[in-house]
């Protein structure tokens, strides 16, 4: 474990898994089908993509790791990782005012605009969420959110921690 490592949760979803899953078989499926009919031809390929890009998702979407020490929070999620420093934390809440539409837009990793203000968003649909705005910019990014299965826990070590410092 890593040295000062407040709290640590591994978010996974086992309906998303299956969702992904079954839309990799299903385009897999579509391309086997199209091969067998036509051979590789553009039709075979416009199946191959999602068929992958689903696999991806498979693999890569399965555990969402959140990791609090005392110096920053990391979030990560397969190949992407994001790390907060505490002292560029200026608010953190649980995230339950975001228009339906991007609370339900999907499983992964998104960039979207939330009440004017550009988000990076380490999601799963079943779970609550935790947003946590920045004091400085990272990149164009003013806040992160993240799923989480307990939202009360981990807003209680942040708490303690960011006052501790």
């Amino acid at each position: 474990m890593h040295s000062g490592l407040v709290y640590r949760e591994k978010v996974i979803s086992n309906r998303t898994t299956t969702l992904f899953v079954m839309l990799t078989i299903l385009f897999l499926f579509l391309f086997s089908w199209r091969l067998l009919a036509a051979s590789m031809d553009w039709a075979a390929v416009l199946v191959l993509v999602p068929a992958c890009l689903f696999l991806f998702y498979t693999i890569n979407y399965r555990a969402l790791d959140i990791q609090l020490n005392l110096v920053c929070l990391r979030l990560k999620f397969g190949i992407f990782s994001w790390r907060i420093p505490l002292i560029n934390i200026a608010h953190f809440e649980l995230d339950d005012e975001v228009p339906w539409l991007m609370r339900s837009g999907g499983a992964g990793v998104h960039f979207m605009f939330v009440h004017g203000r550009y988000r990076a968003s380490f999601n799963f649909l079943e779970h609550l969420r935790v947003v946590i705005s920045f004091k400085n910019k990272i990149g164009p990014v003013l806040d992160i959110s993240f799923s989480t299965r307990q939202p009360a826990q981990i807003l209680t070590h942040l708490e303690e921690v960011i006052h501790s410092a």
